[in-house]
């Protein structure tokens, strides 16, 4: 009898890698190398070689000060990332952008998060929030998750075992096509979304993100235009 095999241990200096560019993307600003071991919790040294690797593939780079920044090979990267859906959905994003005037953005399921995929922020607003590429949050929470929920029953839910709990406020965004959230992924921030749904693909949605309280009236009209925009990228990829 053959023994079950068992799997393959993970790479530790890949991990590593992978962690000091997520700490990059999710900072407000570029990092030093000491900061960076320290949120590795690793020694410098070894902070240090893997930012020599990452600078040899152009991911990283640092500037005069030597504090760290992304590289321009990081978007070429992100430009693999679901290209044709990117595509698809980039002039839907900038007229809606420009026409409602916030930051319009697609999210893709990446379980156990929702995460945004591409944004575009409207042209001439000053005060507009921003969704930045890359963000994540839970998918149990915000407009998003609740869209791409949505596309799927309970019962067919219920069926994958995830481990979010079906929302009731999923089978009314399925009746109406879009979905809203108040407060909960950051509090003051509001927003709509309409999934993205084509077969032999993982869920998708479009959104828009706002202050709370400034377009409360205008919410339908928004879910109406979102699902336009969801409409025409469905079709782009079929």
């Amino acid at each position: 009898m053959t023994a079950p095999s068992t799997p393959a241990p993970a790479s530790q200096t890949l991990s590593r890698g992978i962690r000091m560019l997520e700490i990059l993307a999710e900072a407000d600003g570029p990092r030093t190398i000491a900061e960076l071991a320290a949120d590795m919790g690793v020694h410098r040294s070894i902070a240090y070689r893997i930012l020599r690797t990452l600078e040899s593939h152009r991911l990283v780079t640092r500037d005069e000060s030597g504090r760290v920044h992304g590289a321009p090979g990081l978007a070429v990267l992100a430009r693999g990332v679901q290209r044709d859906l990117q595509s698809a959905a980039l002039p839907e994003l900038t007229v809606l952008a420009n026409e409602l005037k916030m930051c319009a953005f697609i999210a893709v399921w990446d379980q156990p998060d929702c995460t945004t995929l591409v944004t575009v922020e409207p042209r001439h607003v000053h005060a507009a929030v921003v969704q930045h590429p890359g963000t994540r949050h839970p998918f149990g929470h915000g407009a998003p998750g609740i869209a791409m929920q949505s596309t799927l029953t309970q019962a067919q839910w219920n069926a994958l075992n995830h481990e979010t709990p079906y929302r009731q406020n999923a089978a009314v965004a399925r009746a109406q096509g879009y979905a809203t959230s108040i407060d909960e992924v950051i509090p003051g921030l509001s927003s709509v979304a309409a999934p993205i749904n084509v077969p032999g693909r993982l869920p998708a949605a479009v959104a828009v993100v706002y202050s709370t309280g400034s377009n409360t009236s205008e919410v339908p009209a928004i879910g109406a235009r979102m699902k336009a925009a969801a409409l025409a990228i469905e079709a782009e990829l079929a």
